[in-house]
């Protein structure tokens, strides 16, 4: 490409992401929509494992990988889906990790088989990771600096607000005593649903300018800018370029390249990996712990946890609301210590026979849980420059799918094998990474705008 030619597409990219979009909120809504889907997805399987397993009978294993499978498939479809995101567009991919949900979503409910599940929940995990990957790159580049990071840290929120209703709905078909092989085919089928809602609200997005520009498609480039920003982009000229497309060899060049995206980066990774190997192990667990330790039956279970997660709610819509006052770094400190604390208090009501403590104990983890994983996803998105965004997102996702999978799969053998108490003890290791993480790695990165 041409010096004059790079010097208009990285003019026109500056512009477009320095400049406020009166449609940018409504994108970010859209895409942080689809994190409902996943958390329906995630507590659903969580609540009627138990009902699985009385009708199949399946083996431990068999059981984590029902659980974990979606988890699996996510590892693969979050570098698919940012790495095709990059190459052939945000929209595309979009629409086509929606359809593939809802067709495989919709299927669940119709298995017959244990083996047959777990294939489809492998399949349904695809479009989860890629539909993570792709929309953090449209929230970054339809929003402005300091906006796009309160957007991207909702995703808590929306995970919150996913399984509250994943909770309430599993509950209200316990409540109206439907038979077992009914109520997790209901359960699961049901996701489908928000999915059809999602791409029905989103199937008129248009491409992202951004990534129209980096194409050299200065035309549809300008048709789009005028439609979303009601700006004509006359700094672009009206005939298209061709721009050669960067190797995705060069993605650890480009973000090593610049020291404060570098440490940003590799603090995602880890607060990925630490924030969902909290979760994956001790909150997911929490109905099965509950009832183990006999601090609830069944149905007394589900509306402890609904309470539980409606708090949690809570702390999903607070946490953004404070980082433009507080900033990125201390909310995640704040977020990681909490966490600490509280499963050290949850171990010692265990190892004390206490387990009337627990509720109180998961009710602050789960507080802390959602400020230390809100922004995990959006700093690595925001830090990586518009050409390498959706790769730089999808990398991100695998450290928060990667121990999802493995704990959710071979935490149940680990919990019977070390003992509920040191189990917990053992999973206070996660966000004391985390917080180490936060405190010597993070730089303040709220109002970051690329270099």
């Amino acid at each position: 490409m041409r010096t004059r030619d790079a010097d208009i597409v990285e003019g026109a990219v500056r512009y477009l992401v320095e400049t406020y979009s009166p449609a940018g909120t409504r994108v970010g809504w859209l895409m942080i929509a689809s994190i409902f889907i996943e958390a329906w997805d995630l507590y659903a399987i969580a609540f009627v494992l138990v009902y699985i397993s009385q009708v199949f009978h399946p083996s431990a294993l068999m059981l984590g990988l029902v659980g974990a499978a979606t988890q699996g498939g996510a590892v693969v479809g979050a570098l698919l889906g940012g790495f095709l995101s990059d190459r052939i567009g945000r929209r595309t991919v979009f629409l086509g990790t929606m359809i593939l949900f809802i067709v495989v979503g919709a299927a669940q409910a119709f298995a017959p088989n244990i083996a047959v599940l777990v294939v489809l929940r492998l399949i349904l995990g695809l479009p989860l990771g890629s539909d993570i990957a792709n929309g953090y790159t449209y929230i970054m580049e339809a929003m402005p600096s300091g906006q796009r990071e309160v957007m991207g840290n909702r995703w808590q929120f929306m995970f919150a607000v996913g399984e509250v209703v994943s909770i309430a709905v599993v509950t209200v078909l316990v409540l109206l005593d439907v038979p077992a092989d009914l109520l997790w085919r209901i359960a699961l089928g049901l996701g489908a649903v928000p999915a059809l809602a999602i791409f029905l609200w989103r199937r008129n997005l248009p491409e992202t300018a951004v990534w129209l520009v980096q194409r050299g498609r200065f035309r549809e480039a300008k048709r789009v800018s005028r439609r979303m920003y009601g700006d004509p982009l006359d700094l672009l000229p009206d005939t298209d370029i061709t721009v050669p497309r960067p190797p995705l060899r060069d993605l650890l060049t480009h973000l090593r390249a610049d020291p404060v995206r570098w440490r940003a980066t590799l603090f995602g990774w880890i607060a990925c990996f630490a924030q969902s190997g909290e979760f994956s192990t001790f909150a997911f667990y929490l109905p099965v712990l509950f009832v183990m330790l006999g601090v609830s039956g069944n149905l007394a279970t589900a509306l402890v946890l609904l309470v539980l997660y409606g708090l949690a709610s809570v702390s999903g819509f607070i946490g953004p609301l404070l980082v433009p006052r507080i900033g990125q770094r201390m909310l995640s400190i704040l977020g990681f210590s909490i966490v600490l604390v509280s499963l050290l208090v949850a171990a010692g009501a265990i190892f004390t026979g206490h387990p009337a403590l627990l509720p109180f104990a998961a009710a602050a983890m789960l507080w802390g849980h959602y400020w230390d994983a809100e922004n995990v996803m959006t700093i690595p998105a925001m830090v990586a420059q518009p050409a390498y965004r959706g790769t730089a997102s999808g990398v991100a996702y695998v450290f928060v799918k990667l121990p999802s999978f493995l704990s959710i799969f071979l935490f149940p053998a680990f919990f019977g094998w070390i003992g509920k108490g040191n189990a917990t003890l053992f999973t206070a290791i996660f966000p004391a990474v985390g917080l180490l993480a936060a405190i010597f790695v993070l730089p303040e990165l709220y109002g970051y705008r690329e270099t």
